[in-house]
């Protein structure tokens, strides 16, 4: 029997991978990013990120620092979550101290927090409209976002990085608007969510760059370490507020917003409800608070962090921001050593765009909404 001729070897594509720098860029040289991409034509074969370009050093000056001075430099690590990574660090020395916050002082903190990550989100909303093509977006984001600044510049003087929580509680009282400002803000805030899916939720061209496109499954995002709206919109309902309460959180009633399908639409919707859900609990905190009352408790003049291990954790604007503190009994830390959001959520990207085209990868590293100095430290 005559054996068949094999098929001849598949002609060579009339192409080469290649590889192209989409970075490093930034307007302000403060969240830069630089991603090697392997390319065949249009289609993704791979990326490598490369950091470091605002690498500070941040828990070595840590160590270097009373854990008074180095609260202000956790605000510059999410910058936009200033007042949750704040919260978060003081939490772990009030942890070594034993120190018990006053209950004014954990209300003031949650409004602080809930209006630092609807801000956040309302840049994100902003940016990524524009990253896919539309600009009015942005203008409509940051025109609703200044209306919290102006609340945040009222209270503590700063409109990005805060430094307003402190050890055993906050810096000051609230101002006399504050109440009415926020009340005001909610009032206003909530019927132009329903604007912002108008405007952008509702665009077929958004809708057709977002379904479907940048799986992450809820296994991929577990193995990677990834939380806040990249962990829950794969589908696992994690959330620091409930998970591991702290704070008065346990008092607030709200639900942890949740997406199954992982991809870059879910993480697109699960940030809009979760700006709903941030409105709830700023009403009922608003509702709750004591009209008067301490807003610090009373801490050493010379803080010394006690020999032991400690940790805090609280959820910020992207995520599980953890600090892990070690004290010897001296005024500064023996080790400080930070778990940021940003960092596990990136390295899940280049698992998740391969196949897809250069433009899908912008529409997926925005809806992670990474931000540099929280990934360097």
């Amino acid at each position: 029997m005559t054996q068949s001729q094999p098929d001849p070897a598949p002609p060579a594509p009339d192409y080469e991978d290649y590889f192209i720098n989409m970075g490093p860029q930034h307007p302000s040289t403060h969240g830069v990013l630089r991603l090697i991409v392997k390319l065949a034509g249009e289609t993704v074969l791979g990326i490598t990120p490369h950091l470091g370009f605002v690498h500070r050093g941040i828990e070595k000056m840590a160590e270097a620092q009373t854990a008074v001075q180095f609260t202000h430099l956790t605000d510059r690590l999410d910058y936009l979550s200033a007042h949750i990574n704040n919260w978060a660090w003081v939490m772990a020395v009030e942890q070594a101290l034993g120190v018990e916050v006053p209950e004014r002082a954990e209300y003031i903190r949650i409004l602080m927090a809930e209006l630092t990550r609807i801000a956040s989100h309302q840049l994100w909303w902003g940016v990524f409209g524009m990253d896919m093509g539309a600009f009015t977006p942005f203008l409509y984001g940051f025109r609703d976002r200044e209306k919290i600044n102006d609340i945040f510049e009222k209270t503590c003087g700063a409109r990005l990085t805060m430094n307003y929580m402190r050890v055993g509680g906050v810096v000051q009282d609230v101002e006399k608007d504050f109440v009415s400002d926020t009340r005001a803000f909610v009032a206003y805030f909530r019927p132009i969510l329903d604007e912002y899916d108008t405007l952008l939720s509702g665009n077929i061209i958004i809708q057709e760059r977002t379904k479907g496109v940048g799986i992450l499954s809820a296994a991929q995002a577990k193995s990677y370490g990834c939380t806040g709206p990249a962990l829950r919109a794969s589908g696992v309902n994690y959330d620091v507020r409930k998970n591991h309460p702290y704070g008065l959180y346990p008092r607030m009633d709200f639900q942890t917003a949740v997406a199954t399908e992982g991809d870059s639409w879910a993480r697109y919707q699960v940030r809009l409800e979760e700006m709903r859900q941030s409105l709830r609990i700023i009403e009922q905190a608003l509702d709750q608070m004591p009209p008067a009352g301490p807003v610090r408790a009373k801490v050493p003049s010379v803080i010394r962090i006690p020999p032991g291990r400690y940790l805090s954790r609280a959820e910020a604007a992207r995520g599980e921001i953890a600090f892990f503190l070690v004290g010897d009994g001296k005024p500064t830390p023996y080790r400080v050593k930070i778990r940021s959001p940003g960092f596990s959520n990136l390295a899940a990207i280049p698992e998740i765009v391969k196949g897809w085209r250069v433009a899908d990868m912008v529409t997926v590293l925005s809806t992670f909404d990474v931000v540099m100095p929280d990934i360097d430290r």
